[in-house]
């Protein structure tokens, strides 16, 4: 399984006075079993890029192929694709509307034309992957907190059996709490399930934490696109488009700069305790 976006370009309110070109030519493969962060300042691209993977937006120009075929392609079928590439949008909570969980996350499977028993089965996977109890499953969705209405939420994608998990600032305005246990959970489904999952966030620990590439857009172009390592090396520059590196790349960058003989280039926390223990003790 593969996504190929080639030379991709999408404009916003073409030939009006509004005219916005969100994507410039933007050419990327994201490969089977991969866990991708998307990165960018505010209005640099990337909702507008998440959008086109499962053919919400139709772009501009350039082509986008999912398994080698182009989906945009007259005969392709969107309603497959989009089982199989789910996207979950930015405070997806927002989208719940049934009159109990379990109702809200059989929704998507139901629409797949599958019979009540593999829909009530995908469901109740679906609500243990996320960690929601069997308490849970028949209350109002609107009765639970922030962070289990998120999880619901993610429930009802994963409840269609993605290959593809596309996650759009998953995190938005929950607590640290929260935030961890939803981005701990969904890291153990893809080494569980081997999906792929895009990260979409605005958090670079987040970022450095959990993912093993990572794709920065900025003004609607890719501008670096590789191992959290190497991007992070770049951090004067992400700087300078209004983003930032990990807080331990600064950390790291004093002590060097200080005369501890450490590796500037990593990126998690517990990575810079091994380092500064080494060269401590060195």
């Amino acid at each position: 399984m593969s996504i190929i976006l080639d030379h991709v370009n999408y404009v916003y309110e073409a030939g009006t006075a509004m005219e916005f070109a969100a994507l410039k030519d933007v050419s990327l493969t994201i490969n089977e079993g991969e866990f991708i962060g998307l990165i960018g300042h505010t209005g640099s691209g990337k909702s507008t890029l998440v959008q086109h993977l499962n053919g919400l937006l139709v772009p501009t120009g350039g082509n986008i192929y999912y398994n080698g075929k182009d989906i945009h392609d007259k005969e392709y079928n969107k309603k497959e694709l989009r089982s199989r590439v789910g996207l979950v949008f930015q405070y997806p909570e927002h989208q719940l509307f049934e009159i109990d969980v379990f109702s809200d996350v059989c929704f998507g499977p139901k629409n797949l034309g599958l019979d009540r028993k593999e829909v009530e089965l995908r469901a109740y996977a679906a609500l243990k992957q996320v960690g929601i109890e069997d308490e849970y499953f028949y209350q109002s969705p609107f009765d639970l907190s922030g962070g289990q209405k998120r999880r619901v939420a993610i429930a009802g994608v994963l409840a269609m059996k993605p290959d593809v998990l596309v996650l759009d600032e998953p995190t938005a305005g929950l607590d640290p709490k929260g935030r961890d246990e939803i981005l701990d959970q969904i890291a153990g489904l893809r080494e569980e399930t081997g999906m792929t999952v895009i990260l979409v966030s605005h958090s670079m620990e987040d970022v450095a934490r959990y993912v093993g590439r990572i794709i920065v857009m900025n003004r609607g172009q890719v501008m670096f696109d590789d191992v959290p390592r190497a991007v992070f090396r770049h951090y004067r520059e992400l700087e300078e488009v209004g983003l930032a590196a990990p807080q331990v790349t600064y950390i790291m960058q004093a002590l060097r700069k200080s005369g501890l003989d450490v590796d500037t280039d990593l990126t998690t926390i517990e990575e810079a305790r091994e380092e500064i223990l080494r060269a401590v003790g060195k």
